[in-house]
This record gives C-alpha cells, structure tokens and sequence, in this order.
C-alpha cells in the first residue's frame, strides 16, 4: 500500500514472474526507503514515476542494481508497475513507474539493449484514480530534470499488507 499527498494506491506484486524486481521493491519498502520521496517525473497519457528524490528533488542512496525481468511475459499495460532504469538494461535500482495507458513499446522486444524493455512486476488493484489524479498534475522543469510536479506529490509510505 502507497500512501500519497493525492491519496492511496494499492498495489499487487507478482513474486512468480518477476521475483528479483518483487524482492528488490520490497526491500526498499522495508527499509522506508520510498517515504518522504516524490513522483519526481509526470507525463500524461505516458507514466509516473518516482521512488528516487526528496521533495527537495535530492536523490535518495540506492542499493546496487538488479537483474531486468523484462521477458517474463508481464507487459506495460495500463496500471501496472515497472522498473525504470537507465540505458543499460539491467540498471535498475529503487525507482519504479506506473503505466497511464498501453505502453508495448516498453515491453521486452529482443535481448539486445535497444530492446530489452522493462520489467513489470505488478499491478494496481485500487487506487488508479490517485494514479490519473497524479498524472493531472501540473508540471515544470527544474534544472535538468523535466515533467516535474510543481506542487511536490509526495510518496508518504509503501508498507506490505498481509495477502
């Protein structure tokens, strides 16, 4: 469960398909790594993404990275959630997004980097219109980063809930 400043979301995770990015999430949610940061990245009709920056848009220390999951069949469909990462496809640290709509070019496509994708590992279950809500945003440029929320949409907490 995601408590936001827009409200909550509500999330299931697929440990079977995709259990290194599952575990990954997890750990990060243990340690309370996701309260306190932001949905520092907002595009309409695209994705959110957050899990990485403070309000102040200071990056948060992260772990090493992980293994993509992208082949595990799981695909960037409207409310599922994925891990973002740099070029390299197996670069992903603590940050994640939420798809707004059908994204299949961000599925895994082929092994070579250009088109490894990336890896979905759940999905929302209640909560898609604090997603939307988040999505709506209104958005600026802050430094070199763009698609920023200009009022911050602060993550208060993820914690796991009992199946």
């Amino acid at each position: 469960e995601m408590v936001t400043s827009a409200g909550t979301v509500r999330i299931e995770l697929d440990d079977a398909k995709a259990p290194a990015s599952v575990a990954n999430f997890l750990a990060y949610a243990a340690k309370g790594h996701y309260s306190d940061t932001v949905f520092h990245r907002v595009i309409p009709n695209f994705m959110i993404q957050g899990g990485g920056f403070t309000a102040t848009l200071d990056q948060k220390e992260t772990r090493g990275t992980i293994k993509n999951e992208a082949g595990n069949g799981l695909k960037n469909e409207r409310g599922t959630i994925a891990m973002a990462r740099r070029g390299e496809p197996d670069s992903a640290t603590a940050q994640f997004f939420i798809n707004l709509t059908g994204n299949d070019f961000l599925d895994h496509q082929s092994d070579a980097p250009a088109g490894f994708g990336y890896a979905v590992f759940g999905h929302v279950t209640d909560g898609m219109e604090v997603v939307d809500k988040i999505a709506a945003a209104t958005t600026t440029s802050v430094g070199p980063m763009t698609d920023v929320p200009a009022q911050p949409i602060v993550i208060k907490s993820a914690t796991v809930l009992a199946p």
